[in-house]
């Protein structure tokens, strides 16, 4: 049998590598077969061309329109009537898996478009559990659909400040939009009712790798962090929420505030009415004070719970977009925030969220922490800073 012919192509490497390393090749039966080759360059990835851009009517607008303030609108969280076992979402998946033990989870093989009221409602009651969940690849759910989905547990929430897509009538649609690096954060607790769940789908972005990842933080895990008498401390304070900043740097961008800025009191400690669990109420980019107490020591408690929100990984899940990929996240126990780094790719998404209870604490409520470490046969955590340790790699 004549030995088959294989052409060699120059590797690329990295500088000071052999570049001339060919192919690995095998021979079986008479045929000989290659392996693809692979163009790699360490940081960077090919920026997707938008000269006919399919989404165009979902572009960013800011229209000049001037709103009336919010009112007090009734609310029902509708994951109160999930499975605990979320049975009816599941039963069309195909995997499920959680990202770590305090936030996250993905499903694959469900259709968000076409759920049943009894699928959204477990999958309210699973968003009230895990914090945010992910959905890939959701073709289906168009503007409608989305729209749809997010009015069946609430009255949609219309932002103040950020983009509206270009076609009318979807003013309660916030639109994200950037040509390069930016950071998304818009969680809008100064509200009245703040949002609870809300839906965010990617219509394009940078490829694997490009950047443009979103974290989100769990405040079940802020607050099971904190200390007993920490906590205890907490309860009984209330901070100030101001949309003032927000609306600042709107016009100073020469850009419209559709409704004048407010400053709302909150709990800095609330209950979840679906899992009773207590979280921290607790937003980097609109506390400006907590109430009652003198201004150095809301400036530490302000710098302390900043710094838990921020710095402690365990707490954070980080979700890699692809283009139709879902989030859906309650906002009541989630703090999220975009990541820089993706110039010069496109970053394009549109996110509808609907109003919650106004916030409020029960004493009654339980710490996730200790009712899961129950539930599981598991110690309590020890959180005694002074005891002796190891270096954690």
């Amino acid at each position: 049998m004549a030995p088959g012919l294989i052409e060699y192509r120059p590797s690329v490497g990295l500088p000071g590598s052999d570049k001339s390393l060919h192919h690995n090749a095998t021979q079986s039966f008479g045929h000989v077969e290659t392996k693809k080759h692979v163009e790699y360059q360490p940081g960077r990835t090919v920026v997707e061309p938008h000269d006919f851009y399919e989404h165009e009517s979902l572009r960013p607008s800011f229209p000049r329109v001037h709103w009336d303030p919010l009112t007090e609108v009734p609310y029902h969280d509708n994951g109160i009537h999930g499975d605990s076992r979320f049975s009816n979402l599941l039963s069309s998946a195909t995997d499920v898996f959680d990202y770590n033990p305090k936030i996250g989870t993905e499903i694959h093989g469900v259709n968000l478009a076409s759920l049943t009221d009894a699928q959204k409602n477990d999958l309210a009651r699973l968003t009230a559990v895990r914090g945010v969940v992910f959905f890939r690849n959701q073709t289906d759910l168009d503007i409608d659909a989305q729209r749809a989905l997010g009015a069946y547990f609430g009255k949609l929430h219309k932002h103040a400040t950020t983009a509206v897509p270009l076609q009318a009538g979807l003013e309660d649609v916030h639109v994200v939009h950037t040509e390069g690096s930016s950071k998304e954060q818009r969680a809008v607790t100064y509200e009245l009712q703040p949002p609870s769940y809300t839906c965010l789908k990617l219509l394009t972005g940078p490829p694997r790798g490009g950047g443009g990842d979103t974290l989100w933080a769990s405040q079940y895990a802020a607050y099971d962090l904190l200390s007993a008498p920490m906590q205890k401390y907490l309860e009984g304070l209330s901070a100030l929420h101001s949309a003032k900043m927000q609306a600042d740097g709107s016009r100073a961008l020469g850009r419209p505030v559709r409704r004048d800025p407010i400053v709302t009191k909150h709990p800095l400690i609330r209950t979840h009415p679906v899992t009773g669990w207590k979280s921290l109420f607790f937003n980097p980019g609109f506390v400006t004070a907590i109430v009652g107490i003198p201004v150095a020591e809301s400036n530490a408690i302000i710098s302390y719970l900043n710094e838990i929100i921020s710095t402690t990984q365990e707490t954070h899940v980080r979700f890699q977009w692809q283009k139709n990929d879902v989030a859906f996240w309650d906002n009541r126990i989630c703090n999220h925030s975009a990541s820089y780094g993706f110039a010069p790719h496109r970053r394009h998404a549109v996110r509808v969220a609907c109003h919650a209870e106004r916030p409020v604490f029960d004493p009654a409520g339980k710490s996730q922490e200790e009712e899961l470490n129950s539930r599981d046969g598991l110690p309590n955590v020890n959180k005694d800073g002074a005891r002796q340790s190891n270096y954690n790699d």
